[in-house]
């Protein structure tokens, strides 16, 4: 008899399914268990482990290989394949004889091939024989091709001398043509800007203004009062054994205003604003939004370029003005107390002792060096690849060549003054 449970299962049973279910009553197969394996597996396992063994035959040694060279085996893999280096090693040749070899895979192929590596590195002739075409597969695809090593070709350290300084040259030949070119491109995107105003960014002008002019006045002032400073005392020093201590403040005048005082305003602007537009760009240029700019129908040079160049055209020739004021100012602070000059003395000898051109040469200048500033941390930014690497050699070759730059410039504006007398 059932239960009262069982028959209100069943009830319910019919109402889900409409009969009751029939369940076999057949006992389930018995799992047969620890039953070896049949077939690929059960002959490997009854193959043997790899194993191998050595002939000699005068300087050519033939090791016997036998057993199941496969991945089920891979410890001992790699120490049969040890065992074959050492034993290789010293002879003219080895010979490798597969012909005993029950199994072979790829694990066990890429280990021969690394012992056959090893002795051709270490000058011995290793070879495979008596594989089966299968196995002949397998050692083939497997097989890494050693190059013999490069001989080296004689060199002549003064051939190499010159021709390094002949690269060299084409190097900068190219540089400089590369610069033209972004002149020229610089020069169209303001011409294309006069035509159409819409397209200048003045936002973008006074916001790179206020970071490469005004952030920089600290460290300008502080560098060129500490240079003022120098000259000043180096002066004194020097003229004071001949009587001369008020010539000084000429030294410090003209030094100042003709060539440190734009200079050195440069120099400090190259390092730390010239850096920042090529670290910048160039980071622009690594994250595609370069790119971004020119699919949005944006020219990057009128977008990046201009902005920045325009910006240090107008902050360097005003920092220069504040650069040669703290240079006198240091001159005169050390004038005073070091070469007892008084403040009203200073003042009316260097008045004696400049002119309005002395003043201006340093202002002409600047405008020239912050175009040869612009330029050059505007295009290495962009000519950045893709990889950090390439951004921290492009920041360097930027400060690098605009401070080389930047004195070049210097001179020959020197040399140009000189030859019209100004």
């Amino acid at each position: 008899m059932r239960s009262t449970l069982a028959i209100g299962e069943d009830k319910t049973i019919r109402k889900l399914f409409g009969h009751a279910p029939r369940f076999s009553a057949r006992p389930a197969p018995a799992i047969a268990r620890n039953e070896p394996r049949r077939g690929v597996m059960a002959t490997e396992l009854e193959a043997g482990p790899p194993e191998l063994s050595r002939r000699d035959s005068g300087d050519v040694r033939r090791i016997a290989l036998t057993g199941a060279w496969i991945l089920r085996a891979s410890r001992l893999l790699e120490r049969k394949a040890d065992e074959i280096i050492s034993q290789g090693r010293g002879a003219r040749a080895v010979v490798v004889d597969m012909s005993a070899i029950a199994n072979l895979d790829t694990a066990g192929a890429l280990a021969l091939n690394r012992a056959r590596n090893e002795l051709v590195r270490a000058g011995v002739a290793a070879s495979f024989e008596g594989a089966r075409p299968e196995h002949q597969i397998l050692i083939k695809q497997t097989a890494i091709e050693i190059a013999p090593p490069p001989r080296p070709e004689p060199t002549n350290l003064f051939v190499d001398l010159l021709a390094d300084l002949g690269l060299s040259v084409v190097n900068a030949l190219r540089e400089y043509y590369r610069g033209m070119g972004f002149l020229g491109e610089f020069i169209a995107a303001i011409g294309r800007i006069l035509v159409r105003p819409d397209l200048f960014r003045g936002t973008s002008l006074v916001y790179q203004i206020e970071m490469f002019g005004f952030r920089s006045i600290p460290i300008i002032v502080l560098i060129n009062l500490a240079v003022g400073a120098i000259v000043a005392q180096q002066g004194i020093f020097q003229l004071a054994r001949f009587g001369a201590t008020i010539y000084s403040v000429d030294l410090i005048g003209i030094l100042v205003l003709r060539e440190l005082g734009v200079l050195l305003t440069s120099i400090m602007i190259a390092g730390r604003s010239g850096s920042a537009i090529t670290a910048e760009i160039g980071s622009m240029k690594m994250r595609e939004e370069i790119d971004a700019l020119r699919v949005m129908g944006l020219s990057p040079i009128e977008v990046l370029v201009v902005p920045r160049v325009l910006a240090l055209i107008v902050s360097i020739p005003l920092l220069t003005f504040i650069a040669d004021m703290a240079a006198l100012f240091g001159g005169l602070l050390v004038s005073w107390g070091y070469g007892d000059i008084s403040p009203t003395t200073f003042l009316v000898l260097l008045k004696d002792a400049i002119g309005v051109n002395t003043f201006l040469v340093g202002l002409i200048k600047a405008p020239f060096m912050a175009l040869v500033i612009g330029l050059i941390s505007t295009e290495d930014g962009l000519a950045t690849l893709g990889s950090a690497e390439s951004l921290g050699r492009q920041v360097t070759a930027a400060v690098v060549k605009s401070i080389f730059m930047v004195i070049i410039l210097d001179g020959l504006f020197a040399m140009f003054f000189a030859a019209i007398h100004y």
